[in-house]
């Protein structure tokens, strides 16, 4: 409030979530004094947007009326092609995709005209720059740009109901609370800001990624009638070693505690309950939301497996599609950031055990790629 001379967050729905991640990361998380810094920062960026956000609708509140397209979503198990098939689909141009300067900061709403030279952009590139000088593994792990897609955990995080906070601090409490929580409203302040996104930036037909919403789909879809998804599959025992080095190093940043095995526990219990979570909203209500996306596909012929998702779901592939997303694919050959080889034994699993957790999945789909 002192930053932005603003008083009304909107709705008191955000206030158990931000009450719980902080007091995790006092009791639980076990911060070093960067990570205090860090961990302030996010708070206080969440609850910085959201006052925004929350304003703009006052001062503009026809923003109501926008009608958000779709979305589309990708969803998966991390570390299996998500990011790729995402940045696939963004470069249709049929679709309106989350950048990450937008996500970071959607207010004051964009502008088509401006859309490309947004000095927001300069602002989140600025801040990759100085990611990668403190923590210079990460862009080989993930890849971020200013102007790429990115996971809409940040809309989330600004109801404090996302597993964001897992991913870069340790807190059991906190991530307990969270499985069991009504995620509606979060959904709801979600497309708030994607109205507000597109009312002056369309199109409005939405691509959106990230792999936490096959916790919450019922949730999801009642916010998102006409939702659809793109569920890529891999191997469990292929990328959870390559999950838990990613959060791994996150979570190094803002504390010295390192159970790596700890860590694989906790991992492959969260992806199990949220690969199960999905099956069982798949199995009540169809399959004809759902394009099933093989990893190994996606790497060898990603815009014939994009056309054959896009039939699958009803959606349009047309010419200037295929000229864009071919475009797109030539320039991201897979492997050309690297490639990391990972042990499950450093974080206590085993292929057999991890495909054994896994085994209702795997018998479901295929995913032995």
């Amino acid at each position: 409030r002192a930053a932005t001379g603003l008083e009304d967050f909107g709705s008191s729905y955000y206030r158990e979530g931000l009450e719980r991640i902080v007091e995790a990361l006092n009791t639980e998380a076990e911060l070093n004094d960067l990570g205090r810094v860090i961990q302030r920062a996010t708070i206080s960026n969440a609850l910085i947007q959201r006052l925004k956000v929350e304003d703009t609708y006052r001062r503009h509140p026809e923003i109501e009326d926008q009608v958000v397209g779709g979305p589309v979503f990708v969803i998966g198990l991390p570390r299996t092609g998500t990011t790729a098939l995402s940045q696939l689909v963004a470069a249709d141009p049929q679709f309106r995709s989350l950048r990450m300067w937008e996500s970071q900061a959607p207010t004051p709403p964009p502008e088509a005209a401006t859309q490309h030279s947004d000095p927001r952009i300069a602002q989140a590139e600025a801040g990759l720059k100085m990611l990668d000088d403190m923590f210079p593994l990460m862009k080989t792990l993930y890849n971020s740009e200013p102007t790429a897609p990115t996971e809409c955990q940040d809309l989330m995080g600004m109801s404090f109901r996302t597993f964001h906070f897992d991913g870069a601090v340790r807190a059991p409490g906190y991530l307990a609370w969270l499985l069991g929580c009504d995620m509606r409203e979060t959904y709801a302040f979600h497309r708030r800001v994607l109205k507000l996104l597109q009312w002056h930036c369309p199109p409005v037909l939405w691509h959106l990624k990230t792999p936490v919403h096959m916790f919450a789909l019922d949730a999801l879809v009642e916010a998102y009638p006409d939702a659809k998804f793109l569920w890529s599959h891999r191997d469990p025992a292929k990328v959870m070693a390559s999950v838990c080095s990613l959060i791994q190093y996150v979570r190094s940043w803002s504390s010295d505690r390192n159970d790596a095995v700890e860590l694989g526990a906790e991992q492959v219990d969260s992806w199990v309950e949220a690969v199960g979570r999905a099956m069982d909203f798949r199995n009540r209500n169809g399959d004809e939301r759902f394009a099933d996306v093989s990893f190994a596909d996606l790497q060898t012929d990603p815009v014939g497996t994009l056309q054959t998702s896009y039939e699958s779901l009803g959606l349009r592939f047309t010419d200037a599609t295929l000229r864009s997303v071919t475009q797109w694919a030539q320039g991201h050959r897979p492997g050309s950031r690297g490639t990391h080889e990972y042990d499950l034994a450093d974080y206590g699993l085993t292929p057999l055990g991890v495909r054994e957790r896994f085994a209702d999945y795997l018998a479901a789909y295929d995913a032995t790629a």
